[in-house]
């Protein structure tokens, strides 16, 4: 039982290996002291001291052996019982049952070397300090009883040996101290990082998961949600000519709920590829929202509104990255799908200008308005189309614009820088 050096022995550092070589070393010895003793005892003869000399090493060896397994024990796995509570009762026993020997014969004394050891490691320092001395004059006293007692003189190697021995014990242990200091530093340390680095990687999975979950609401809302609103609204029109008995308008609007059936499960199937519109894989910004435009314009026909819906280009047409596409298309989807169901416009001007340093798009409607700040995200998913259309702007460096009042209609303005890198 090494008081607390369980901890520091089980990392990989070099102090760790040092104090492992120490202890092993430190038990060792201590066992080949007590064999030497018991050997010298058995070849004397066992008369009834003897015996008893005999049951006082195995009591020895048995409290000093439970005391070290139990420590090795709790150092390979914390959770088993600890015994560094009680490490100072078990240096008191093994140092009764090593005075015990002592006073019965000499050959005992020379177990004081490694018990000084246990009582540096164990004890506080100041106690510690007593407790050698306090043993180390033992030792002289037991030393000078064995060898004549009163009717001998003390002698100098008597008073040397011991008191050399408890010297160097003393230096080495303050060695050991430090040794295991710095390795349990080492090992709160190496502890530490491996927390911070588990709670580092569970808060990047989190906040990966929050992102990504975001990431496809917004999809779904500007997507599919718009789909399935035009479907509904396209089949209720349906309906309504099928019981007028106009069936040319009942074909068209279920020509349109086909289509519009086809590219929300195009754009379902592009969620497992890569979250591009798959309008844009097949043709340029430009061409799909003049699409888009037709579309809104039909759609409001069906809703019974008279919505013209126009596309106006500022500048000459440039490239753009797949991500700005993405991201201006989805905006004219959700403003004018807004503008169609909730405006009552009469108009809609969609604006895509390219000013070089930047795109920009303006989504304006003469609607009735409404006040930005009043607009809240409700369970049913509606209201959470310009929370997404900002995450979109935000995620490549852009600004979003909203510009509304009851009865002065809207205006959606859009900048996304050109020249970064995409997100």
């Amino acid at each position: 039982m090494d008081g607390g050096s369980s901890g520091a022995a089980g990392g990989g550092t070099g102090a760790a290996v040092i104090l492992r070589v120490l202890r092993v070393s430190l038990h060792v010895g201590f066992a080949v002291l007590l064999l030497v003793a018991l050997a010298r005892l058995l070849a004397a003869g066992l008369d009834r001291a003897g015996w008893l000399s005999l049951v006082l090493v195995l009591c020895l060896a048995g409290v000093y052996l439970a005391g070290t397994v139990l420590e090795k024990r709790h150092s390979v796995r914390p959770g088993r019982f600890d015994p560094r509570p009680y490490s100072t009762w078990w240096l008191g026993a093994v140092c009764l049952l090593w005075l015990l020997l002592v006073w019965g014969s000499a050959d005992f004394v020379w177990l004081a070397f490694p018990l000084f050891f246990l009582q540096l490691h164990v004890l506080p320092r100041r106690a510690a300090l007593l407790a050698i001395a306090a043993s180390t004059l033992l030792v002289v006293i037991a030393l000078w009883l064995h060898n004549g007692g009163p009717e001998t003189a003390l002698q100098l190697p008597m008073l040397l040996g011991p008191a050399f021995g408890a010297a160097f014990a003393v230096v080495t242990g303050l060695a050991y101290r430090a040794l295991y200091l710095e390795a349990e530093n080492q090992r709160l340390a190496a502890e530490e990082l491996r927390r911070t680095r588990a709670e580092l990687a569970r808060s990047q999975h989190d906040a990966g998961t929050v992102a990504e979950r975001t990431r496809l609401a917004r999809e779904i809302h500007d997507t599919l949600a718009q789909g399935f609103s035009s479907i509904v609204l396209m089949g209720r029109s349906a309906e309504h000519a099928l019981d007028t008995g106009d069936l040319a308008a009942a074909r068209s609007r279920l020509r349109t709920v086909q289509d519009t059936a086809a590219a929300n499960l195009a754009e379902a199937r592009n969620f497992v590829r890569g979250l591009q519109s798959p309008e844009l894989e097949q043709d340029s910004l430009v061409n799909s929202l003049r699409r888009l435009c037709a579309t809104t314009e039909a759609e409001a026909v069906a809703q019974g509104n008279a919505l013209r819906c126009r596309l106006e280009i500022d500048g000459t047409p440039a490239e753009l990255p797949n991500p700005y596409r993405t991201t201006l298309l989805r905006a004219a989807q959700a403003s004018l799908a807004n503008v169609r169901s909730h405006a009552n416009a009469g108009n809609a001007v969609l604006t895509l200008s390219f000013l070089g340093a930047e795109v920009a798009m303006d989504i304006f409607d003469d609607g009735s308005g409404f006040d930005p700040s009043a607009v809240p995200v409700r369970g049913d998913g509606s209201g959470f189309g310009l929370q997404s259309l900002r995450g979109r702007v935000a995620a490549l460096g852009g600004t979003l614009d909203l510009e509304s009042a009851p009865g002065e209609g809207t205006v959606v303005a859009i900048r996304l820088p050109l020249g970064r890198e995409e997100q």
